[in-house]
């Protein structure tokens, strides 16, 4: 008599010859799980990598896009560098990074951009007009002009583009413009931005001595389009942000975080006019301390509230604003690094650095 086949064995039926007829085609078919769990990134969305500057700021970018692949790294400066050519043991060294692009053009997806302010523009640029995607760190440029090259250069060469400015990616800055922007402190009549920088030397005359250049570091790259001059540990590293032909001082090093966040809240767009003042200066770097006044015309009405006409301020060196009433004694204002305040008709907000 023959056997009934039951539903369940014809199941099994069913599923063993499709899994021989997919064995028979040579196609595995692996559970997702054994790829990878949470967090699993395919194959398809991994991005190749390179990394222009790596020794400062650089290190972080790369540390924080865990899953792609890191495949080169420039820098004029091995020995700043050597902790991250440490971190990523496979991707290819360089101390120029035009050679870097050149060899690597068709393996690079995206380049990461972390340089002194004065190389900001040209090594965008060039990796911008070869179809790379950019990172950029902040200060945007060492130039408005720069600033302007780069911004038609985005619109030309379609490529994604992003300023390393870390505040604006956190919601602390946009609750401190919605808070703005639904009335809380009435109209905005004033605001201000301060920093603890320069926390390096500043307000410097160009060193007259000429050490030896390390053999890990190309002087020659390090100073770019900028005008020669010869090597001092005075220079670099870190301390380049003192120095006009390579950096832009306190105010360019931390006003693209203490005054997004103002800008942010108040369409603040052009001021019409400033005047500032500062310890003694010179031609060679940024002074000791400044202040710095920004007058604002006044801007689109928003919906619950008026944007008049309004005064910014930016201090650094230690010069501080005005405490306003009411503050706890002792209280720092912001954080230890600075902070902004915006005072209004009906009270005032203040945040911390990165907003």
């Amino acid at each position: 008599m023959k056997k009934r086949q039951t539903k369940s064995t014809s199941l099994s039926r069913r599923k063993f010859l499709t899994n021989t007829a997919i064995a028979a085609a040579g196609i595995t078919i692996v559970p997702r799980h054994v790829l990878g769990g949470v967090g699993y990134t395919a194959p398809s969305d991994i991005l190749n990598i390179a990394g222009i500057g790596v020794g400062g700021m650089g290190a972080a970018n790369l540390k924080n896009m865990p899953g792609q692949n890191i495949v080169a790294l420039a820098d004029v400066d091995w020995k700043y560098a050597a902790g991250t050519f440490n971190d990523f043991p496979k991707a290819k060294k360089y101390k120029d990074y035009r050679r870097m692009l050149e060899e690597m053009n068709k393996d690079i997806d995206a380049v990461v951009i972390a340089t002194p302010d004065h190389t900001h523009a040209i090594t965008a640029g060039d990796s911008m007009n070869l179809g790379k995607h950019v990172y950029l760190q902040k200060p945007l440029t060492h130039s408005i002009y720069e600033s302007r090259y780069l911004t038609e250069l985005a619109k030309k060469t379609g490529v994604a583009t992003q300023m390393g400015n870390q505040g604006n990616s956190g919601e602390g800055t946009r609750l401190f413009a919605e808070w703005i922007q639904n009335g809380e402190i009435g109209e905005p009549i004033e605001a201000h931005s301060w920093t603890n920088r320069p926390i390096w030397p500043q307000g410097l005359e160009r060193p007259q001595e000429e050490p030896p250049v390390p053999p890990t570091m190309d002087w020659d790259l390090f100073l770019g389009p900028a005008d020669y001059r010869p090597y001092h540990p005075a220079y670099t590293p870190w301390n380049w942000r003192a120095w006009w032909d390579f950096g832009t001082g306190a105010l360019g090093d931390m006003g693209c975080h203490l005054m997004d966040p103002v800008y942010f809240a108040l369409n603040l767009g052009h001021p019409d006019a400033f005047e500032g003042s500062s310890s003694q200066v010179n031609t060679e770097s940024a002074p000791i301390a400044e202040k710095v006044t920004y007058y604002f015309p006044e801007r689109k009405k928003l919906d619950k509230i008026n944007m008049p006409a309004l005064e910014y301020t930016w201090y650094d060196g230690g010069l501080l604003p005005k405490r306003p009433e009411g503050i706890v004694a002792g209280k720092i204002l912001g954080d230890r690094d600075g902070g902004a305040m915006v005072v209004g008709t009906k009270g005032i907000i203040i945040c911390g650095t990165y907003g």
